[in-house]
């Protein structure tokens, strides 16, 4: 063969390569503006979801016209509330040229969740953990078993089926389903469910901070309850929700012996409808764990809308929370909720204050603080260590061979206060006095909504623990 011929050969197969891959890197095609036309869009990895389920969380639409930097702000903004539907593992938005060499097509390439989960269930009955750890000895006849079962994307359309049961410490019995999107405009969702409970010990009383318990071999307290709740979301990030529930509770003699406040006036029996309406706004970057954005909430809620029902009471909260990145790895939040009701002598079970899930002066895990009304800020400056996500190729399912997994370092210092208008009731020694907390502690976040919480922290009582928290976040 000519070598001369030889070489032009060769330069021309370079040639080409290059020209090929300069096109295949080409993912935009900006006009003489600089200008970017949307073309096709498109969905990759739905198996199951319904592509309109998706394409419902995407605000960029087929002919927009963007700058170069604005579409990919955009694509970044529209990939988030993908992520936020909670149904995928992974989401990527991809552009491409499109053949007519004028558009700029998007590929939204997504891969599935596991969605039928079936657990067995083996938890504490205590508030939390801190609580089991050090006030209640770490009693291992203090928990409940049994399974839980959710099936999600039932139906491709985001909805999901659940069911509980539990025994043990506290047998209970859950069912709910939800559908978000009954409508064809995919605005209007609903949820229908029921719970069925029964105690044996009970706490009865809360006394000097403290829950104290009742521990019997005799059921101390029955609970039933059914709802329905209808939501609305006419935009990306606000949401409406109405929810109608009827609820019924007995107690022993006993209980309302020991606390006749318990239902009010030594009652043994409680029956009422509650209508609750809420509006949240929610423009978080990850509902798993947001380092960016901000939500908002308002409750209203009144208990007792017959005059036949045994509890009339009107309750009204509010909470704001925002994130701001700070730099690359440096993220600050602060939170700040609060809660009014009326009117002031309520029974025990509606006599809601701080202690119970994340409405806490962090630091006071160990108590609870009663009252009928109380504010509480919170905030946290973090810094990230790592966040990676691994593709373990030697596990078949690909629902659960993509593993990310993120590190925080994180400072904290909370603030809180409860009104109690009645503290004779409970003895209270840190109602109606301002409360405080601070502390460090590493955020362990990984997969499916885990997050593993480890923090050393000081309250105002000069008391010094370390408290463990697992939990899902949505």
């Amino acid at each position: 063969m000519n070598p001369k011929k030889c070489c032009q050969e060769i330069y021309f197969l370079l040639l080409i390569l290059l020209l090929f891959h300069h096109a295949s890197a080409q993912t935009v095609v900006p006009d003489s503006a600089g200008h970017v036309v949307v073309g096709d869009i498109t969905v990759e990895g739905n198996h199951r979801t319904r592509t309109s389920i998706i394409m419902r969380e995407m605000a960029i639409r087929r002919d927009d016209t963007l700058s170069t930097e604005s579409l990919k702000e955009k694509l970044e903004i529209d990939r988030r509330k993908v992520v936020n539907t909670n149904l995928f593992v992974t989401v990527d938005l991809l552009t491409k040229p499109n053949p007519d060499s004028v558009h700029t097509d998007i590929r939204i390439v997504v891969k599935e969740r596991w969605y039928f989960i079936m657990l067995p269930v083996f938890q504490l009955a205590d508030r939390n953990f801190n609580e089991w750890w050090y006030e209640r000895k770490r009693d291992l006849s203090r928990t409940t078993y049994g399974v839980y079962l959710s099936y999600g994307n039932v139906t491709g359309r985001a909805d999901k089926l659940r069911f509980l049961a539990e025994f043990g410490f506290i047998p209970k019995f859950e069912l709910a389903y939800t559908l978000p999107y009954i409508d064809k405009a995919q605005k209007t969702g609903i949820t229908v469910g029921t719970s069925y409970s029964i105690n044996k010990n009970t706490a009865f009383r809360t006394w000097r901070d403290k829950l104290q318990y009742l521990n019997s071999e005799d059921i101390n307290r029955r609970r039933f309850y059914t709802y329905v709740s209808v939501t609305r979301r006419n935009k990306y990030y606000t949401f409406h929700s109405l929810d109608l529930r009827w609820s019924y509770t007995s107690i022993s003699d006993t209980i309302a012996r020991l606390n006749p406040n318990y239902l009010l006036d030594g009652d043994k029996r409680q029956r009422y409808f509650q209508l609750t309406y809420t509006y949240s706004y929610d423009k978080r970057d990850n509902a798993q764990y947001a380092l960016q954005g901000q939500t908002a909430g308002v409750q209203i809620s009144k208990t007792g809308l017959l005059p036949t029902d045994d509890v009339n009471t009107l309750y009204l909260y509010g909470s704001y929370r925002k994130f701001i990145p700070l730099g690359k790895r440096w993220f600050f939040n602060t939170n700040v909720r609060g809660r009014l009701s009326f009117p002031k002598r309520q029974p025990y079970t509606q006599t809601v204050g701080l202690g119970y899930r994340n409405d806490l002066v962090r630091g006071y895990e160990l108590y609870v603080v009663d009252g009928q009304d109380y504010g509480l800020i919170k905030n946290e400056l973090k810094y990230r260590l790592f966040s990676v996500q691994k593709h373990l190729s030697f596990i078949p399912v690909r629902q659960f061979n993509t593993i990310p997994l993120a590190a925080y370092i994180n400072t904290f210092a909370d603030a809180g206060y409860v009104k109690n208008s009645y503290p004779e009731f409970s003895n209270t020694r840190l109602g109606n006095s301002m409360l405080y907390g601070a502390g460090a502690g590493l955020d362990i976040v990984t997969f499916y909504n885990i997050v593993a919480r480890f923090n050393i922290t000081l309250n105002g009582e000069g008391e010094r623990r370390f408290f463990f928290n697992l939990s899902r976040e949505f």
